[in-house]
């Protein structure tokens, strides 16, 4: 993509190791100003963009020590904690991070020369009604033309193999923009050649990532590669692949001859009480179960599964070891591959609080903060390995000179928590298409 012919100044909120940043650069942006807390993050951030340290900078948004220079174009992916499934989902009201979005308002309030905003948050923003009507009304009142709906896209429908859904805020201040509204349709982002590409994989597929040769370190341990060759000999002696449920052994049974006995036993049939034994009452006054509809579809599932199967899940369990001392979330098992795969290596793989997980190989899942590192089979050196700091870049459009930290956690934790270059490369021009670069009548520079 062709830099932008007019140079302009951007300034990098909440900025991590720089995802913004390299975006707006390949467009012929200068940093003027960037605003980052994680002491690691900024580390990266100066030994990449700031080598002399000259660069304007705060670590605390809140409480700002530095005068912002005037800019053109403001850049934040501001906390998605409050809005994320993973989190509490409190949205504004989680005071001290929900809330920073209003010191970008406060920045934008001081600064009226800027013209553009390109914001990025998590998927689960959009879902609340009330959360973006906040969003877009402060934005307005602040006199930019923001899109009507939360753009929603994920680097897999560029023809980069991960699925991350995130949303994007473009805005435009009126007095740089004709007087045409910024509706998503009026964006063109099918000039984009979007598709979903769920079911098929990309021409640019997981292959263009995968480094040939990498450091053993990051070879699995023999307790986990000895734990996914179980789990491989499993999957090819049973009939899992057609069945898309997850396994789950605590709910096997092994030991009762007797379903209603095993039943009983893990009190599938009892009311749900609270930690002074009282029972608890739903809204219409009846006793809640301790198993709600949704578990003890799963555990009807998995002892029908392990009784038609019974022979060879005794036989195995008792080879590897599978109940003995096992770690809980080793004895789950979740086969998402369909009959797409013939084994466990054909797929990627996750090891998750919810247990083992597999994967088609069309797109990684998408990267977070957490260390939850995707696992593939390297085809090259024979071997079950972690995906590099260095793929996990790639799958973030990173450019290939970053240099990271040693740290091989924190790098893939602020990998994780980075916005995708490439996409904020690809909107932020094409806001840029829909924009003026001067007030109307106001003479160049």
């Amino acid at each position: 993509m062709k830099k932008i012919k007019k140079k302009f100044k951007y300034i990098d909120l909440f900025a991590g190791v720089g995802g913004f940043h390299q975006a707006m650069r390949r467009l012929g942006g200068e940093c003027v100003y960037f605003c980052e807390k994680n002491p690691y993050c900024i580390e990266v951030y100066k030994n990449n963009y700031d080598l002399e340290g000259q660069l304007a900078f705060d670590e605390d948004i809140t409480k700002r020590k530095t005068k912002i220079p005037n800019f053109d174009v403001l850049c934040a992916g501001f906390p998605c904690q409050p809005f994320s499934k993973a989190g509490n989902q409190m949205g504004f009201e989680d005071k001290g991070r929900g809330d920073l979005f209003y010191d970008v308002c406060r920045i934008i309030d001081e600064h009226p020369e800027c013209k553009f905003l390109i914001l990025e948050n998590v998927r689960n923003l959009a879902d609340d009604e009330d959360n973006w009507k906040i969003i877009r009304s402060e934005l307005m009142e602040r006199n930019f033309i923001i899109t009507e709906k939360p753009i929603i896209l994920s680097p897999h429908q560029f023809g980069i193999p991960q699925i991350r859904e995130r949303v994007y805020i473009l805005g435009i201040r009126r007095e740089f923009k004709d007087e045409k509204t910024l509706t998503n349709c009026y964006i063109h982002l099918e000039d984009l050649k979007i598709k979903d590409m769920r079911r098929e994989c990309p021409a640019n597929s997981i292959g263009d990532i995968i480094e040939a040769k990498v450091d053993k370190k990051y070879h699995l341990p023999h307790d986990l590669v000895y734990l996914l060759d179980s789990w491989s000999e499993f999957k090819t002696q049973t009939q899992i692949g057609v069945v898309g449920k997850p396994i789950w052994m605590s709910s096997f049974g092994m030991g009762f001859d007797d379903t209603e006995t095993f039943y009983k036993h893990i009190g599938y049939y009892d009311i749900k009480r609270d930690k002074q034994g009282n029972i608890e009452y739903d809204e219409e006054g009846k006793p809640k179960p301790k198993f709600p509809d949704w578990k003890k579809q799963f555990v009807d599932f998995n002892r029908t599964f392990y009784l038609k199967n019974r022979a060879f899940i005794d036989d195995w369990a008792n080879r590897h070891q599978m109940n003995d001392d096992k770690i809980r979330l080793h004895r789950k098992f979740e086969w998402n591959c369909g009959l797409d795969c013939e084994n466990i290596r054909d797929g990627i793989i996750q090891i998750r609080q919810s247990g083992v997980r597999v994967k088609r190989p069309n797109f990684f899942p998408s990267l977070v903060a957490m260390r939850n590192t995707p696992i593939i089979w390297d085809t090259h050196n024979g071997v079950y390995r972690y995906i590099t700091p260095k793929e996990a870049a790639k799958l973030q459009s990173y450019d290939d000179n970053i240099i990271f930290l040693e740290n091989d956690n924190e790098t893939y934790k602020q990998l994780g928590n980075s916005v995708n270059v490439n996409i904020i490369q690809m909107l932020t021009a094409k806001l840029f298409n829909l924009g003026r670069w001067r007030k109307p009548n106001e003479k160049k520079d």
